[in-house]
């Protein structure tokens, strides 16, 4: 029997479901009624290419009463197919680099729903009272409540970070917009936005104060993205040959405080290009807005291996003031690891790096950037081969020809010779591409290790400095070791020492515990 063919870039739910086009469909319906049944206005964030477009598609569907299309699904026989409603779709595209275009783009987009509806409305330029007109004049027509759909609701300003005053600009332009559909309450059936980034109520929602946000509301966790479960039945017949473990360890980690989901776009296109391993999420978006934080802040990259935040940091992407931690996890290179309560009875998220495609590809961007040169993929092998053999002849020469290859315009015009969290930040950056389990300052009750390298034999423990203290001795002072001593594994404690003068390894030294 022939496969159904795999839905890649498709995210009109009209033509998977078509019986002649035969495309796989997973059903996300039982979670989509669950959420239009239980809320009026609702606010989702996922990262890009997660399946956002085609779950507003569907609601949409739902909404316009299209049964057949959901015959055999979750919803068929859990809905009122009678009852049909307006909706009205906004979505952002093409040009938005400037206030002007963002209107044009908000106005051509209301006119696109004014014809698909049927709607006969007084043509202004005001795209505020373009959107008020088009609800009660829905309303009027269908003598039913209007279903408002808006999706990637913050492309505008998530386009423009490269140029703040029009991200301000379109910004305050969004937040006149949405403004407008708390005032039509009366006339309104049903609200959901999505999009990427989740600005604080007071930025950009002042005026939807009722908007409920479900992004962490465990129920609705699974509701974009594969799970393990999707995996191991509809896609298996898609999957013969493969190491179904590889592929989780390659894929699988996203969480948003259900199960640990797959990236829809890395599947599809991982099946469709004959099962071979490579970035295909992560080369869909270059994170350059990430290295510029990394410039701005000297951000200590080692951080990112153990870091715990609070749940209002999560929810405080702010145009003016970028928070590094903040940009890296609504974009998708940070998911939640775990949610734990404080002694004080708030709640914090410990995040990490979902998984190895991620882990390999954000830092050899990283890599790029820090050592202004793109042949980093040389060093890399003798860097895990000495890790895995605890060769530190060849992994204190491996590390001392990367930085002899950095060039020395790197080093001027800025204070990088002297900040100890550059050097350590591009051998934690070497080490996580090779997806070896780190832990950025590792937590004891003596202080925290600079960076712990776990490998399945063999655990490292590393001190750095910049100077001539002694770096070897800080780690038996302090006995970061005893963390570990009963992890049944050869231990070994590092002290690297770097030269700001010759912006290099000055010593290297280790003892085998």
């Amino acid at each position: 029997m022939k496969l159904p063919k795999l839905p890649i870039g498709i995210q009109t739910f009209k033509k998977i479901r078509d019986k002649k086009d035969n495309y796989l469909y997973i059903d996300k319906t039982d979670v989509a009624l669950n959420l239009i049944e239980n809320n009026s206005y609702i606010f989702l964030s996922r990262p890009r290419r997660f399946g956002k477009s085609l779950l507003m598609d569907t609601i949409q569907e739902i909404f316009q009463g299209n049964k057949a299309l959901f015959e055999g699904l979750a919803i068929y026989e859990q809905w009122d197919w009678n009852e049909s409603y307006p909706v009205i779709k906004i979505d952002f595209f093409g040009d938005l680099r400037s206030g002007e275009s963002l209107k044009r783009n908000i106005l051509s987009t209301l006119k696109s729903n004014q014809k698909r509806l049927n709607v006969d409305c007084e043509s202004v330029d005001d795209f505020g009272l373009s959107l008020k007109v088009l609800i009660e004049n829905s309303y009027e027509h269908y003598n039913q409540k209007v279903v408002i759909l808006i999706d990637e609701y913050d492309k505008a300003i998530l386009d423009n970070l490269d140029q703040i005053d029009v991200a301000k600009e379109n910004r305050e332009i969004l937040k006149s917009f949405y403004t407008v559909i708390k005032g039509c309450d009366q006339y309104i059936k049903f609200t959901m936005l999505t999009g990427v980034s989740k600005f604080s109520k007071a930025s950009i929602f002042s005026g939807l104060n009722m908007l409920k946000d479900i992004s962490l509301t465990p129920k609705y966790g699974n509701i974009c993205g594969y799970t393990q479960a999707n995996i191991e039945n509809e896609f298996l017949p898609y999957l013969e040959g493969v190491d179904l473990e590889k592929l989780k360890a390659w894929y699988n980690g996203y969480n948003f405080l259900n199960d640990d989901v797959y990236n829809p776009f890395d599947i599809l296109l991982f099946i469709d290009n004959e099962k071979i391993y490579k970035n295909y999420w992560f080369s869909t978006g270059t994170p350059t807005f990430l290295i510029k934080l990394i410039e701005k802040n000297n951000y200590f990259l080692p951080k990112l291996a153990d870091l715990i935040v609070d749940e209002k940091l999560l929810d405080s992407f702010d145009i003016e003031n970028l928070d590094f931690e903040v940009v890296l996890y609504q974009a998708g290179y940070l998911t939640i690891d775990k949610m734990q309560m404080t002694p004080f009875e708030t709640i914090e998220y410990k995040l990490k790096l979902p998984n190895k495609e991620v882990k390999l590809s954000l830092n050899d961007v990283i890599l790029e950037y820090l050592t202004n040169t793109k042949n980093i993929t040389v060093h890399k092998s003798s860097i895990y081969n000495a890790l895995l053999d605890a060769d530190f002849d060849n992994l204190a020469l491996a590390l001392k020809t990367i930085f002899s290859s950095i060039p020395y315009n790197n080093f001027t015009n800025n204070n990088l010779p002297h900040y100890e969290g550059y050097y350590a930040s591009v051998i934690y950056a070497y080490f996580q591409s090779l997806g070896v389990d780190i832990i950025g300052e590792d937590v004891t009750n003596f202080g925290r290790i600079d960076l712990t390298i776990k490998l399945e034999k063999l655990i490292y423990i590393i001190e750095f400095k910049v100077g001539e203290a002694d770096a070897l001795q800080q780690v038996k002072t302090k006995q970061y070791h005893q963390k570990y001593l009963n992890d049944n594994k050869a231990l070994y404690i590092v002290g690297i020492n770097f030269d700001e003068t010759k912006r290099n390894i000055s010593n290297f030294e280790w003892e085998k515990i």
